[in-house]
């Protein structure tokens, strides 16, 4: 008999199964796509030698959130690959700023800013595992290092009202494109609080690559679910609630609006309207190329980056997200791009290696990326254009088809504002819980939110062993550990 069904296979699907098989029951996951792992998915797309990350390629939180430090890639043969510089972001003039794994190495090349810098950030990193966990909580309980919170909270409020704001144009630019991970309006409450947490992490537990790609995290996590009993039935798009049986536990890693579909009238209309209100967010246009060699860029410090952002000054970058957030194309969105073999020289088979990158956009925007996306590498790395062999756009339209958590392309699976952080995605004291019994939700819609740190489905799998079992403490996640049950 199933004990409890899961819907996706995304890292919070993933991580609720991993937990709920560890705590002795016997779980089966649905996955609507011929393959699981939502945005840890990997291929080959013009090369069989070449593989690919189709969504998430850099992963700062499977690094740092407490779900993936006890269940420990590093011991299931998992490599989380370092660059030396976590992120760097290339000026209009030539120059460029860089973000090293040292605070100190980092300031050093910030001139007037360099005390700026590391009074910023060197309190966070001397406390940086109690500053995650109070991020990646469920917003509802009480912070175990008050200090920490009181460290993060003043500076979010700092770089929320530009109090904080720094004086020379590489560390202005440096901070506000890590911001700009938000996806929305620049300044505000999220996009400070996403700067200050991705921001030190890159001098703490660092922004790495797992090694041959996303899809090893994905394989880690979907081998310990096997091994302790659970099942995978993939290539089925569960579409109503009905067709799960009397299974007693339910966990729904879909967005809102996927929610209301699979559970139409049965959901009270208080509830159903207030999922209905759930906002969404600019969305993602995603590019992959194939290439014959390293990106050309004209400051070879930014080759030696894990992550570039490319946005240009401080103005640049606000104008930029703000415009988008409106819902207005511009011909300069910005822009990530990663070149994995600088990270992990196995990914690339001889000079051909592959480049992952995606534009910020309107919400729903329906352009083939490519061609916007080319150009914004180019103005940085002339001659990219020259080494690109293939390539294959997915527009912000297209990502919601890949993945109907991505609404419209919204890849943080709904609008980062203040309200949507702390109320995701309806105020209710335990945010996993629905009117439904049994029925909880687990994605990236409920907090903390998004990125692969597995917390979402963990939390909502430790609410539901607590709610109907009565297990209060966590089950073991470490490798050779035996479950609870």
């Amino acid at each position: 008999m199933t004990d409890a069904a899961i819907v996706g296979t995304g890292p919070n699907g993933l991580a609720a199964a991993v937990t709920l098989a560890r705590a002795g029951l016997k779980v089966a996951l649905f996955e609507k796509a011929d393959t699981l792992g939502g945005g840890l998915r990997s291929v080959p797309l013009f090369d069989s030698r070449v593989v690919h990350d189709i969504c998430s390629a850099v992963h700062p939180m499977a690094a740092a959130s407490a779900f993936f430090r006890r269940f420990d890639l590093q011991a299931r043969g998992v490599r989380l690959l370092q660059p030396d510089i976590p992120y760097a972001h290339p000026l209009p003039d030539g120059g460029a700023a860089a973000a090293w794994r040292s605070v100190t190495r980092t300031a050093a090349h910030l001139g007037a800013d360099a005390d700026r810098w590391t009074r910023l950030m060197g309190p966070l990193v001397a406390r940086s595992r109690s500053v995650v966990d109070l991020v990646l909580s469920d917003q509802r309980t009480l912070p175990r290092d008050p200090a920490a919170a009181v460290r993060f909270a003043t500076r979010v409020l700092a770089h929320t009202t530009g109090l904080g704001a720094f004086r020379t144009e590489e560390a202005k630019a440096l901070l506000t494109g890590v911001a700009a991970h938000a996806v929305g309006r620049l300044p505000s409450p999220a996009s400070a609080a996403v700067a200050m947490l991705l921001g030190h992490t890159a001098h703490s537990s660092g922004w790495p690559l797992p090694e041959g790609g996303s899809a090893r995290i994905a394989d880690a996590l979907a081998a310990d679910i096997t091994a302790h009993g659970g099942a995978f039935h993939t290539g089925w798009h569960v579409r109503d609630l009905s067709e799960l049986g009397d299974v007693p536990l339910v966990l729904l890693d879909v967005s809102p609006k996927e929610f209301l579909a699979l559970a139409g009238s049965r959901l009270p209309g208080r509830y159903r309207n207030a999922l209905a209100r759930f906002r969404y967010g600019p969305g993602a246009a995603k590019a992959d190329f194939l290439v014959d060699g390293p990106i050309p860029w004209t400051n070879p410090l930014v080759g030696r980056a894990g992550t570039v952002h490319l946005g240009g000054t401080h103005a640049d970058i606000v104008r930029q997200e703000n415009a988008t957030a409106a819902g207005r194309r511009i011909p300069d969105p910005f822009v990530l791009v990663v070149d994995p073999a600088v990270t992990d020289p196995g990914r690339a088979s001889g000079a051909r290696r592959p480049v992952w990158a995606y534009a910020h956009v309107p919400h729903g925007d329906t352009r083939d990326p490519v061609d916007l996306i080319r150009t914004r590498i180019e103005a940085y790395a002339p001659g990219f254009t020259d080494t690109v062999i293939a390539s294959r756009g997915m527009s912000a339209a297209s990502y919601e088809m890949y993945n109907p958590n991505y609404v419209g392309g919204d890849i943080a699976a709904g609008a980062m504002t203040l309200r949507q952080s702390l109320a995701r995605p309806t105020p209710r004291l335990d945010p996993y819980t629905t009117p439904l019994p049994g029925v909880y939700l687990c994605s990236a819609s409920t907090p903390p939110g998004p990125s692969v740190h597995g917390m979402c489905g963990h939390l909502a799998a430790l609410s539901a062993l607590r709610r109907h079992h009565g297990v209060s403490t966590p089950p073991s996640l470490g490798p050779k550990e035996k479950a609870l049950l």
